[in-house]
């Protein structure tokens, strides 16, 4: 396997839109606080807003001069971006995909060039001019134009157009193959050595970012634990996950599954009813000025079986295991070895049987992005880079018990932004 190899960055969250994900936004705080009806664990929260600053031009140009630095090593005269997260790191233009081609060339040496559809240029120009590119060359294009031929004649102009052009994951097939189509001398190839270069390894304000998405994540979990009782439906869930996440004020999501549907690690459709001595579980996060936090909380309302406390204890050395074995030099693939190899001594393998996927994943600006901590993969960690570590233990038909914390490597090992949850009976000590 390739250093990039499962390079996707679609968030667990995509996924879980279409089962029981239950989102929050930053946006209903004033409905949220005028509501009567708040348990005190969540009127207790407050805005953690002020804490954030967010990324300035300075930081986009060092993180353009650090592209053209990788792109020199990789062979690249350029990278071409369209929507999406990269396009956002890079630029801070936030811009969909669409069926109309909007992108951004930076080339290795020389001026950016971004091709736009004509009527929406003053947008564009609105966001460009916010941050490194505001002297980038904006071409448009009428609806009835090609604007991939705008793309040769700016590669053209800066004389690589029989040069290789790095192409962005997110970048539609549709699009790369008639910029292919238009400049036949020229060769396209993959961005993600110099996209995944930059973004793998965070700066210390990125990891500042992150730890205030953790502690938000966690203290509204937190809160959101107390007034929960059996009876109460994933919905009812859902509105004191809304409270809290508007307290606090970001963008949050969660899934909740309870019982048999734990066991399932994306969750099921159907609707689910909160149970004494039974497993629940509840995953996601929020965003702060781009950046994510995941984190998973398994815990039973009253008296859990001997076998559902075994487990969890189980789940819990297997998430050590991972955390201890994470350091600057070490293989990502070792990472999962270690966790894997607690919950197979434990009877819970072989293999994938139980414990059903990787041990982490990196998060940053995607909730799942480069790399992975999965076998194969053998990628040495950086200190800075940050991961996903959520062992989890799936009983197909009785219960599921994961556990995730973010962390991020040092220079002697690897910390997590938020304390491992202690125990089965008490989540959050």
């Amino acid at each position: 396997m390739g250093h990039w190899t499962y390079s996707s960055m679609d968030s667990r969250r995509t996924f879980l839109k279409g089962s029981s994900l239950l989102a929050a936004s930053a946006w209903s705080v004033d409905a949220a606080s005028s509501s009567s009806d708040i348990p005190p664990s969540i009127s207790a929260l407050s805005s953690m807003r002020a804490r954030v600053r967010p990324i300035t031009t300075a930081e986009r140009k060092a993180r353009i001069e650090k592209a053209q630095q990788l792109m020199a090593e990789h062979g690249l005269d350029g990278i071409l971006l369209a929507g999406g997260t990269s396009l956002k790191y890079f630029t801070g233009v936030g811009w969909g995909n669409s069926e109309r081609l909007f992108a951004v060339v930076i080339p290795g040496k020389g001026k950016a060039f971004c091709v736009c559809p004509a009527f929406e240029e003053e947008r564009a120009r609105e966001q460009l001019n916010q941050g490194p590119l505001e002297d980038a060359d904006v071409m448009t294009w009428q609806e009835n134009e090609s604007p991939f031929r705008l793309v040769h004649s700016g590669l053209q102009a800066r004389q690589f157009a029989t040069g290789t052009l790095g192409v962005e994951e997110r970048v539609p097939f549709v699009f790369s193959n008639e910029i292919g189509l238009v400049s036949p001398g020229l060769h396209l190839s993959s961005a993600t050595p110099v996209t995944a270069g930059c973004r793998i390894v965070k700066s210390p304000h990125e990891l500042e970012l992150m730890q205030i998405a953790n502690d938000a994540t966690l203290a509204v979990y937190k809160a959101v634990y107390n007034p929960l009782h059996p009876g109460m439906t994933q919905e009812d869930a859902g509105e004191l996950i809304a409270k809290a996440y508007a307290r606090v004020g970001f963008r949050g999501e969660a899934s909740v599954e309870v019982g048999e549907h734990s066991a399932l690690p994306h969750g099921s459709l159907t609707p689910q009813v909160i149970r004494e001595g039974t497993p629940v579980m509840i995953d996601d996060g929020c965003t702060v000025e781009g950046y994510n936090s995941d984190i998973t909380r398994t815990f039973v309302l009253g008296k859990p079986s001997d076998k559902i406390r075994r487990v969890f204890d189980v789940v819990r050395a297997a998430q050590h295991s991972a955390l201890i074995a994470a350091k600057p030099g070490v293989p990502c693939e070792r990472v999962d070895a270690a966790a894997r190899k607690v919950v197979d001594e434990a009877q819970f393998g072989p293999d994938y049987k139980h414990f059903s996927h990787r041990v982490g994943h990196g998060i940053g600006m995607d909730g799942h992005e480069w790399p992975y901590l999965v076998r194969g993969n053998s990628l040495p960690l950086q200190p800075n880079m940050t991961f996903s570590d959520e062992p989890g233990i799936y009983l197909r038909g009785e219960f599921g018990i994961r556990l995730e914390d973010d962390m991020y490597i040092t220079e002697d090992g690897a910390k997590l932004f938020t304390g491992p949850s202690p125990s089965l009976d008490h989540p959050f000590g």
